[in-house]
């Protein structure tokens, strides 16, 4: 079964090839990079998926869009052993995970990074600048507080759940800078950072050619 990964650096992409790398599944990359004026995806990613977003992946031929649907797919495809029993309260627990990253912790996590990046242009922002500092504090400390003597977000033992969240506590500790507010979240982090299938797929994210394989 071949796998085409097209990976665009800086994004949500990097969830699939740390997945990938942990699974230890044989896969092809295709690396793409965001243009330096716009920071958008290039126009090539349009050629995969009329999107033009990224991760996008090829099952046998078959393109595959949205980081959480791959996780999910790959992870019964390859790897049951990273998803809890599907009649196992864990495993409703698990879902709920999986989705809350794409959904509650993304939002207020962008808006965020939006929000610095505006202000820094000088623009004014009232409604929307408190509304999402509100609903990242909201987010994240319930997060935090759900991580209360865990090492991993189900079971105690790496799953999907953990490859969907991970790239966003990740950006809230570094692009953020929030830094002991969350010590749950902290600590998390390092946990993720210290698995070798992490540290494999940061290697390659911070050694892809400039260039594009389209």
């Amino acid at each position: 079964m071949s796998i085409i990964l097209h990976h665009l650096n800086a994004s949500r992409s990097f969830r699939i090839l740390w997945l990938l790398e942990e699974i230890n599944q044989p896969y092809e990359l295709k690396s793409y990079f965001r243009d330096k004026t716009t920071n958008l995806a290039p126009q090539e990613l349009k050629n995969i998926h009329p999107l033009g977003k990224s991760p996008v992946i090829e099952l046998d031929g078959k393109v595959i869009a949205e980081s959480g649907a791959i996780v999910e797919i790959l992870i019964e495809k390859f790897a049951p052993q990273l998803m809890p029993a599907k009649n196992s309260d864990s495993y409703l627990d698990y879902l709920q995970w999986v989705h809350f990253s794409e959904s509650s912790a993304m939002v207020p996590y962008l808006l965020n990074i939006f929000n610095s990046i505006e202000l820094k242009n000088g623009t004014q922002l009232k409604f929307l600048d408190q509304y999402a500092h509100a609903e990242l504090d909201k987010v994240f400390s319930y997060l935090d507080q759900q991580l209360v003597g865990k090492k991993f977000l189900v079971g105690n033992c790496l799953t999907g759940a953990d490859f969907m969240i991970g790239f966003v506590v990740y950006g809230l500790i570094n692009s953020l800078n929030i830094r002991s507010k969350y010590l749950n979240i902290e600590q998390y982090v390092k946990s993720l950072e210290n698995l070798e299938s992490w540290k494999k797929a940061m290697s390659i994210e911070q050694n892809l050619p400039h260039q594009i394989n389209a």
